[in-house]
């Protein structure tokens, strides 16, 4: 039962910091295939984590953002705080649908506080859309783990090589399409440096 709190703590731990740190599908898929958990219990409690670490974003962060924010950043939280400073569906349904793709919702959630809107508004869109987006994901990632693992050993047929092939293509569809200039201008774009490398 343990690995599954582990599950728990480290989607919270990475959705509760306003800085760079990895997506937590990512530890949910090593968390997964590490300790051979049941998919289904791992995402509905790491979205519970991922949930619960947002919320505690927005309690602190308006007391640093002025510290952790550039000027490009505050441009990014104007843009989403005038999307959530609409009506309560209207914004549910920004953050329903904003939360299905992999744009980091640490802006989100950011611009959410520092507009001093209510995080319960944008909670449970939130949560659903991260059980679609990260459930997505973690299974996808889950089969390749395992198919790569066939193919390493020689145990591979055209069934094993296709749904690895379907399910990096979803993560990497998922992870280098620029879904920001997507939503706004409509133009398919795609984005290969996405780490963020200091000089």
């Amino acid at each position: 039962m343990w690995p599954y709190l582990l599950v728990f703590l480290a989607a919270l731990a990475v959705d509760t910091i306003p800085v760079f740190a990895p997506p937590a599908w990512i530890l949910l898929v090593v968390l997964l295939v590490k300790f051979d958990l049941n998919p289904w219990l791992t995402v509905v409690i790491g979205v519970t984590g991922s949930t619960i670490g947002r919320y505690i974003l927005t309690r602190y962060i308006p007391k640093v953002s002025s510290s952790i924010v550039n000027r490009r950043e505050d441009a990014n939280l104007r843009y989403i705080g005038s999307k959530l400073g609409r009506a309560k569906w209207s914004s549910a349904l920004f953050v329903f649908f904003y939360t299905l793709t992999p744009l980091s919702t640490t802006a989100l959630f950011t611009a959410a506080a520092i507009a001093r809107i209510r995080p319960w508004h944008i909670l449970l869109p939130f949560f659903l859309g991260r059980l679609i987006n990260d459930g997505l994901l973690v299974f996808s990632g889950k089969y390749a783990s395992a198919n790569l693992s066939e193919l390493v050993h020689g145990e591979a047929n055209w069934k094993t090589l296709l749904t690895l092939l379907a399910g990096l293509i979803v993560i990497c569809g998922l992870v280098f399409v620029d879904w920001r200039r997507l939503l706004e201008h409509k133009q398919l774009r795609f984005r290969f440096r996405i780490l963020k490398v200091q000089k």
